[in-house]
């Protein structure tokens, strides 16, 4: 697989994210209909920004999809969170924001990014190879359903987290979306003007749990 750059780029995603939403909202959709979003959400304290940020620019629809989130009490956990969290949400934003749950098939995870025949890729940190290949992985499961469902665009929340890459995560969406055209990719650095500020603020008010680990069995000991 490729081997994108550890370090953040120099690109600002954010203003890339700017220029994308004005070219994708500007003609305001269909009879003024804001474009549609399919937005794939890692855990309810990192969605809560996010979507609070493009909620004035698209009809958002969630797709949790984490078949790498161990152990399944915890998968189910962070699922319970968000289905409670996004009605709340969406009435203070005068809006609906639908959750769509993927499979949970954590053998599909371990087979597609091999982490298990792959010793070495068990002891890294966050922004490593293993992290590449679970984004690429859960990111190609989001273009799949937003291409057979007819959403023009997509994006993740992952991006928030001061612990991810946001220049591999932006690469990643770019090369799925050449392979998946006509659906976009909304680049986004979302920690960035104060993002994952906000996330915390966001999560006391509406007493959201906050997970300590990523979500894989090998994140369980890198914090």
């Amino acid at each position: 697989m490729e081997d994108f750059p550890h370090n953040d780029s120099p690109i600002n995603y954010d203003r890339v994210m700017r220029s994308q939403i004005e070219s994708l909202c500007g003609g305001g959709g269909a009879a003024g209909k804001p474009p549609d979003l399919l937005l794939h959400v890692c855990c309810a304290p990192c969605s809560s920004a996010v979507i609070e940020r493009l909620a004035p620019f698209f009809t958002i629809t969630l797709f949790f999809y984490n078949p790498n989130i161990h152990p399944r009490r915890e998968y189910e956990k962070r699922l319970s969170v968000l289905r409670a969290f996004a009605p709340a949400l969406a009435a203070a934003e005068n809006t609906e924001f639908p959750v769509v749950e993927g499979p949970y098939e954590p053998e599909v995870f371990y087979r597609e990014t091999g982490v298990r025949e792959e010793p070495s890729l068990q002891g890294e940190g966050e922004r490593g190879e293993r992290c590449r290949r679970c984004c690429r992985f859960r990111l190609r499961a989001a273009f799949g359903y937003a291409k057979t469902r007819g959403i023009g665009a997509v994006t993740t929340t992952l991006s928030l987290s001061p612990r991810k890459d946001a220049r591999a995560i932006n690469a990643i969406g770019l090369e799925l979306e050449a392979q998946c055209a006509p659906v976009r990719f909304l680049c986004a650095d979302f920690k960035k003007r104060d993002g994952y500020k906000r996330s915390l603020e966001l999560s006391k008010a509406y007493g959201l749990y906050r997970q300590t680990y990523c979500g894989c069995e090998y994140s369980l000991g890198t914090r």
